[in-house]
């Protein structure tokens, strides 16, 4: 395979998302989803509306979002549309929650590490590409989050989520949440299930990660770390495996004094495993050509 375009600024304001995404030349048409994070409530680091504002108008999309499947305010379709309004989200966009509805859309992964499907909100049919906006920063159960997670566990439904966080366990033909499969397992099914968002929109998706708000805990956590890492910048790319490997290099390679904290949480997790099971599967590689953008 060869070796992917990753494009990175240091630069971090709306305007410059837009021109990351447009140095990609994959222009998204028709009906664009744009995911990101909402937030969970009392949380302080998630990249806020009014950020992401000229990004999402620039492709004409609409915001989506899928419910979690633990406890939070957005583990169901009512307290996560009161959420989206409190922090913003439906003041300046169209939003949806993709498995608000059922029943899920089931997608197969006929070559997975762990999981032979994934099952995602109903409403992902109805568009026709996707960009994923991600916070890239630390997070307490896959190690780190971006754009693989974001297409794996951001877009899951809640029985998508529970199948992914147990490595496919199913009792009593019922997906439930509370079966944590041993880590590894974990991370080699959130790349399954990013496989399946990847292949579901083949060239018709692009991904942008952000990293600022450096903290070990992801913007799902109500009481999250503050950042423990000064802001690095923008990334983007059409390879989302090259882009998380991008991300973790600039970790590695960085001399910020809160480095060694935040590695401690990915490695403690073996969260670049996630990456290398990504690359395994074939839908992207951890081979790329950074590209600096002033």
């Amino acid at each position: 395979m060869e070796k992917a375009k990753v494009y990175f600024t240091k630069k971090i304001t709306p305007e410059k998302v837009i021109e990351m995404y447009r140095a990609l030349d994959r222009p998204l048409t028709g009906r664009v989803a744009v995911k990101v994070h909402s937030g969970e409530a009392g949380n302080q680091n998630f990249l806020h509306p009014e950020f992401m504002r000229p990004m999402v108008e620039y492709v004409k999309g609409t915001v989506v979002e899928c419910n979690t499947a633990y406890d939070g305010e957005r583990n169901s379709t009512e307290k996560h549309e009161k959420l989206m309004e409190d922090h913003g989200w439906k003041k300046y966009f169209q939003v949806d929650l993709m498995d608000g509805e059922g029943p899920d859309l089931k997608l197969e992964i006929p070559n997975g590490h762990v999981l032979k499907e994934n099952y995602v909100g109903k409403h992902m049919a109805d568009y026709d590409s996707m960009l994923v906006l991600a916070h890239f920063k630390g997070h307490p159960a896959g190690g780190y989050g971006g754009a693989l997670k974001q297409l794996a566990i951001g877009c899951a439904s809640t029985k998508g989520k529970c199948l992914i966080h147990s490595g496919g366990r199913i009792d009593d033909q019922n997906i439930v949440w509370g079966h944590m499969a041993p880590q590894d397992v974990f991370c080699e099914s959130m790349a399954d299930a990013a496989e399946s968002i990847a292949e579901y929109f083949k060239d018709r998706i692009a991904y942008v990660n952000i990293m600022c708000n450096l903290s070990v805990d992801c913007d799902c956590c109500a009481v999250a770390e503050d950042p423990c890492m000064a802001d690095i910048g923008i990334l983007s790319s059409t390879d989302p495996v090259a882009l998380d490997q991008a991300c973790m290099d600039l970790i590695y390679q960085s001399k910020d004094p809160g480095r060694d904290h935040f590695l401690q949480r990915v490695e403690s997790l073996n969260g670049t495993h996630t990456i290398d099971a990504a690359a395994a599967l074939g839908f992207g590689t951890k081979e790329y050509e950074l590209i600096s953008i002033d």
